[in-house]
């Protein structure tokens, strides 16, 4: 963050929207983040603390003009602004020395004391663990001694920390001239397109609430972001995604990644409406974003006294990597093929019996086409009643002859009904996300190119032994010849969808075996759900130092910090 905070003075440019508005009121929502009341300020301006260009205004209610500097600045602490108390706690440290230190902020930890932050702070447990930093020792900010920056109340991370006042200074003075290397890591909803860029929109208080940020098109103060996505989880659902800020305004990311479509998972305030969704969600997911989910991650500043760089990096707190690894820790999705008559729904059945969440195509369209259905009511509308029945459901054979005789109509009906069945298998995977695996019956998977949509993880195919397939079978099944040949026909050859499966189980002998092929399947889709969770946590545990590398490199190439 800029070094405002920690000199305690603040700097405007009045925007054309703020024409005509008093002082005293223009400075009480600018400062209303920060703990500042009303009250207060108007005892600054009245000691002569407030400028307008550059001369004392002493007066709350003189009237502002665009383009004017404003700025203020605060008196030393007022009755009941005692110094920060030292107070015990888990604080961290990955460098120290005699002037500076780079400590750990946990997330949920204010960094300092402020009206309506009673509990203890980051302050509070640096002076107790570090006494030279309190104000009786370092002679700085009775309530913010050492602070050159900051971190939100809900962000990990991070910070550096000056011991003495002459490192203060020289620290503020590198983090306003923008001497850092700072990089986050954020956990956004979606995935940003393009993949890489820069954000640079002007950012100011919000014009209707006071206490948050937003980008204005007018009078707002520069921010820019450059940001890269890491990674993309399973259907787009969220993003890990790198971010540098040049500029430090407050909840710079959160307001640019919300601006750009991509709010943070957890931010309630500039995410309001996807973290409502969120929050809905079926499965677990929906309670491991309790926070905004950012990260300090790495950060570089130039030695107080020496001026060579202090460079730093750490990776996410635990609750951030588990939902980092819950992204991808969804259900192995099977979809089961095979030939018509094959034995698909005795699979399925089996996999039922085993207590696995099963899903059919054939009973999707069943409920389609009941009276009521979605599907129903489409045909209806397309057809014009023809193969509509009293009671509003479809006319099966109807239907199933009119696609028999006409290739346009059998196209027409699937380009309606494969989408609803898609959507309903789409959602019967979402619920059951939190299971090692969750299997589909999807008679043309294949010929639809689900599988090649990234619908299914593994596709398992059921082979039957074509004297079984078109005798026995057909025959439980009550198909004619010409009936089974037909739907043979709007399928590919059994050798085509055996080649493009990954698992076979065979149904050459009976039930019994066939359950035993279910357990098989059953014991490999564990297997391979297992396996993509290792490879993943082992991807997750390179993935911090080899970015911090990244990092490093591409600091020393700029010649920065």
């Amino acid at each position: 963050m800029t070094n405002e905070k920690s000199e305690q003075r603040w700097e405007r440019t009045v925007p054309e929207a703020d024409a005509g508005l008093r002082l005293d009121k223009f400075w009480g929502r600018e400062l209303a983040g920060e703990g500042v009341s009303r009250g207060r300020i108007k005892a600054w301006v009245e000691s002569g603390l407030a400028l307008v260009d550059g001369e004392v205004a002493a007066k709350g209610n003189r009237k502002l003009m665009p383009g004017q500097t404003v700025s203020i600045r605060a008196a030393g602490p007022e009755p009941g602004e005692l110094a920060a108390e030292p107070v015990r706690g888990d604080i961290q440290a990955v460098f120290e020395d005699a002037d500076m230190l780079v400590v750990v902020k946990p997330a949920g930890l204010t960094t300092h004391p402020a009206p309506g932050e009673p509990g203890p702070t980051l302050v509070n447990l640096l002076v107790h663990r570090w006494p030279d930093i309190a104000a009786e020792n370092s002679s700085m900010d009775p309530q913010r001694p050492g602070i050159v920056h900051r971190l939100d109340k809900d962000t990990s991370g991070l910070m550096a920390v000056a011991r003495t006042e002459p490192a203060r200074l020289a620290l503020s003075a590198s983090f306003a001239e923008r001497r850092t290397f700072k990089v986050y890591l954020a956990l956004v909803h979606g995935c940003p397109e393009p993949d890489r860029g820069t954000i640079d929109a002007p950012m100011g208080r919000h014009p209707h609430h006071k206490t948050r940020m937003a980008v204005l098109p007018k009078g707002g103060r520069e921010a820019r972001s450059d940001y890269r996505v890491l990674w993309t989880g399973p259907r787009g659902l969220a993003s890990l995604v790198a971010v540098r800020i040049h500029t430090g305004r407050t909840h710079q990311i959160r307001v640019h990644m919300a601006h750009i479509g991509h709010p943070l998972l957890g931010d309630a305030v500039y995410g309001a409406r996807e973290n409502a969704e969120w929050s809905r969600r079926p499965d677990r997911l929906a309670g491991l974003a309790p926070r905004q989910m950012l990260h300090a991650f790495y950060l570089s500043v130039p030695h107080p006294a020496t001026g060579e760089p202090v460079t730093r990096w750490l990776a996410p707190p635990e609750d951030f990597r588990t939902l980092f690894a819950g992204l991808t820790r969804e259900c192995l999705r099977v979809g089961i093929v095979g030939m018509p008559g094959g034995g698909k729904s005795a699979l399925l059945k089996a996999l039922r019996d085993l207590g696995r969440p099963c899903f059919s195509a054939d009973e999707s369209v069943a409920g389609l086409y009941a009276p009521g259905g979605d599907g129903a009511a489409m045909i209806k509308q397309r057809f014009g009643g023809r193969y509509t029945l009293d009671d509003g459901g479809v006319d099966k054979p109807g239907l199933f002859a009119a696609m028999r005789g006409s290739e346009a109509v059998r196209r027409e009906v699937m380009d309606m009904v494969h989408p609803m069945v898609r959507h309903q298998c789409e959602a019967f995977f979402q619920v059951h996300r939190d299971e090692p695996v969750a299997y589909a019956e999807i008679p043309l998977l294949l010929e639809g190119g689900w599988h090649k949509s990234g619908m299914v993880d593994l596709v398992a195919g059921v082979h039957c032994p074509e004297a079984k397939r078109t005798g026995e079978l057909r025959k439980l099944r009550r198909l004619s010849p010409e009936i089974l040949a037909v739907f043979d026909s709007w399928q590919w050859p059994e050798a085509d969808k055996l080649a493009a499966c990954d698992v076979v189980v065979n149904n050459d002998k009976g039930l019994a075996e066939l359950a035993a092929g279910a357990r098989n399947l059953d014991e490999t889709a564990n297997a391979a759900w297992e396996q993509r969770n290792r490879e993943f946590a082992d991807w997750m545990d390179r993935l911090w130092p080899e970015l911090a590398g990244e990092l490093a490199g591409e600091q020393a190439g700029r010649g920065e910090a």
